[in-house]
């Protein structure tokens, strides 16, 4: 029988889905959605609804683990381990100073609010800057592109009143994020069709979104920049664009306008592959309709010109005037957030790259993405002063994760000190030092607030209304297991080396107009609890958590007084669409040829690699997480190669083969699948599957390793360093 059934917030990924656990015997047994949350009215997801399966996994630590001389692991007491690893840190920092540490939290610490905040603010009280994310490898063109063009003070419009919409090379259906919001994003789409939006879809996959699509473009992968430059180019020779808005608000028109004027719809369309007419309706679609956004996704921030991608598409929704105007109802002035106080103005902008730290192996630096993570293994390799030697990693997987696989796992190697806090023995954690056992999500309390942060970084992202939930933590961890929070790892390693740790909350954006929150210097001689440090973070949040305790279901908190504040009179703030860094590289996209952009190596052909591999999102795994759980998988825990049915015939090869996938850089073993809703001459495979090369014998089992493909030191953005992730030239052959 069970013994309750208790409201939570799924931490499976960032969406927060809410949620109902039914509990026996101490232990979650189901988990369904919950039809009383007003935000997700029942809706999760397959990931979701399979928690109970990710705490109860055979392979599930309960126990931290040290590697001995014979690369052999035996369990440590957490506590053990945090004496061990802080001596060994101070040792490290002592011979070659606090530089040579550094961690990287991965995306399965970003639903636990007090992870990352508090990792910062150790690795800040031992005089280390070296912080690397995701940001800087996923979507950084939307860090860069922000800061270079200014952000909008009253925010993007959201999709419920809108009556346009467009997304380019994203699936917010199946990646629950990206455009729609995150609270069932089919019910939002559905809805907002029925109320009359126009959606325009532009991608080489006919992605689930894309089914319902007004206007769908199948273009060659990489094109992004060259279809939204020639939707300016109709946009401003058309006179389309809101004529007061840039007027008033936009610099750096004229130079815009030069920039584009070679991209006619006939040299783009034939470029990227689609009718002009297409091209030409979406243009003027989007111009046309008076509310909407353009939303790009990670497909085109892994592809070359990623930055320049996110760029565009925030002068074309600038242009177009898509910026909510003076006296409009702001739909989410923040719930766990400050309250926001959005003015009908600009914040100009600020530099995208050239502050802070900078690397030693190559000539990176920190771009408004952060530290380039796509070249933390040249640091880590680096044998001169000031080299990274220790690694921490928080959630993360960096041999499944980081492009340039065989020199992540060179780096990992290398490191006189790696530890992994991980809830099993992944790729990288079979390479640690040390591996700490963490908690799982339903054993500790949290809130709803990685949905509602995201909106402080990207526009038309997280909730559309100031929703908020608190879960307490519903189980208690397995019985005679030793698993710690991620935050008291952290909290525990400063108090063993002398070091007073402030918390860092969640900060907003800049540009945001809320209200900025303060470190906070936490007692270090007694521990606080977890609903402390909840509390501690969520400080100066326009609800407070004591309000959102009471509502165990979750609750929308609206606000009928938030509307967008008039300009400070005599503003002289614009939005910058003239960048002269983006206009030259925009020109630069003239000269290339299409799938001839390895910059560094010899010219890559089409007849050498005639094959393009996209980046893609599968439903029920989150990166590196959940491809170890059989009624997620359902017996293909491998990532297939997807292919237009038309070239596997062509290449001779039948669904189920295993193929051979080549780029000018390595090669990898995939499993052949058909997908017709594919362009021809692309292949479609998930990232963050497969091992290290010693693996490939079990690709039918656990997948293909893509990152194993890229050269992280060719065709890399020489701002937040990411190199060519998607739209990778590759051949393809029987293996």
């Amino acid at each position: 029988m069970s013994e309750k059934i208790q409201p939570s917030i799924c931490r499976f990924c960032h969406a927060n889905c809410g949620i109902l656990v039914e509990i026996e015997d101490g232990r979650p047994i189901r988990v369904q959605g919950d039809p009383d949350n007003p935000a997700y009215a029942g809706f999760t997801c397959a990931k979701g609804r399979q928690l109970p399966k990710q705490h109860t996994h055979p392979e599930r630590l309960l126990h931290s683990q040290k590697r001995d001389e014979d690369h052999r692991y035996a369990d440590i007491s957490s506590q053990q381990a945090i004496d061990e690893i802080s001596q060994r840190i101070q040792a490290l920092v002592a011979e070659h100073g606090p530089r040579s540490v550094a961690i990287y939290p991965g995306t399965h610490s970003g639903p636990h609010p007090a992870s990352i905040p508090t990792a910062v603010g150790w690795m800040i009280g031992l005089g280390s800057r070296m912080v690397f994310t995701s940001s800087s490898i996923d979507q950084p063109g939307k860090h860069v592109a922000n800061a270079i063009h200014g952000r909008w003070l009253a925010g993007s419009y959201t999709l419920r009143e809108s009556d346009v919409w467009m997304l380019i090379g994203n699936n917010p259906i199946i990646s629950n994020s990206g455009g729609l919001p995150p609270s069932n994003p089919s019910r939002h789409l559905r809805e907002a069709k029925e109320k009359g939006l126009e959606l325009i879809v532009i991608d080489p996959r006919r992605t689930e979104v894309a089914r319902s699509a007004d206007i769908y473009l199948q273009p060659r992968a990489g094109e992004d920049p060259t279809l939204i430059a020639a939707m300016l180019h109709v946009v401003l020779r058309k006179g389309l664009y809101d004529h007061s808005f840039c007027m008033e608000h936009v610099a750096g028109f004229s130079q815009l306008e030069e920039a584009v004027a070679d991209y006619t719809l006939e040299y783009a369309a034939k470029r990227a592959g689609v009718r002009a007419s297409d091209l030409e309706a979406a243009a003027c679609t989007f111009a046309n309709r008076s509310k909407g956004c353009g939303v790009a996704g990670t497909g085109p921030n892994m592809a070359p010109h990623g930055n320049l991608t996110e760029y565009l598409l925030l002068c074309l929704n600038s242009v177009c005037g898509k910026w909510r105007r003076e006296g409009e109802a702001i739909p989410n002035p923040g719930a766990l957030l400050p309250r926001a106080t959005p003015k009908a103005q600009a914040l100009p902008p600020r530099p995208g790259w050239g502050r802070g730290e900078t690397l030693r192996s190559r000539d990176l630096g920190s771009s408004a993405a952060g530290l380039p993570t796509a070249a933390l293994a040249d640091e880590i390799l680096y044998g001169g002063d000031g080299g990274v030697r220790a690694l921490i990693c928080i959630g993360s997987n960096p041999v499944a994760a980081w492009p340039d696989q065989l020199k992540t796992l060179r780096a990992m190697e290398n490191l006189d000190l790696l530890v992994c806090l991980d809830i099993k023995m992944s790729a990288t954690a079979r390479l640690a030092d040390y591996v700490i056992a963490p908690t799982l999500s339903l054993e500790v309390p949290g809130v709803s607030v990685s949905s509602e942060a995201i909106e402080q970084t990207y526009i038309a992202h997280g909730y559309s209304e100031p929703y908020a939930q608190y879960t307490p933590a519903l189980v208690e961890p397995p019985a005679n297991s030793d698993v710690i929070e991620e935050w008291k790892f952290f909290y525990r390693l400063a108090q063993r080396m002398g070091i007073q740790l402030n918390l860092y909350p969640i900060r907003p954006e800049a540009g945001t107009l809320r209200e900025k929150r303060n470190p906070i210097e936490l007692d270090m001689s007694k521990e606080p609890t977890s609903d402390q440090m909840l509390e501690y973070l969520m400080n100066g949040s326009r609800i407070d958590l004591s309000e959102i305790r009471r509502h165990p279901h979750g609750k929308i908190y609206d606000d009928a007084t938030a509307r967008v504040e008039p300009a400070d009179p005599d503003c002289p703030d614009r939005l910058d669409v003239g960048n002269p860094d983006m206009l030259e590289e925009l020109e630069g996209v003239l000269e290339e040829v299409p799938n001839e952009r390895l910059r560094g190596e010899p010219e890559t052909t089409e007849e050498e690699f005639p094959f393009q591999l996209i980046s893609r999102r599968l439903p029920n795994v989150y990166n590196s997480s959940g491809r170890d759980i059989d009624k997620l998988t359902r017996g293909r825990t491998y990532n297939p190669a997807f292919l237009h049915p038309d070239d596997l015939r062509e290449l001779d090869i039948e669904a189920g083969d295993l193929i051979e996938i080549v780029s000018r850089h390595a090669s990898i073993l995939g499993v052949a699948e058909k997908a017709p809703e594919l362009r021809r001459g692309v292949l479609s495979m998930a990232h963050c599957f497969g091992d290290s090369p010693d693996h490939d014998n079990r690709t039918r089992e656990i997948g293909s390793n893509t990152g194993r493909l890229i050269n992280n030191e060719v065709d890399f953005d020489p701002h937040s360093g990411i190199p060519r992730m998607s739209a990778i030239p590759v051949a393809i052959r029987p293996a």
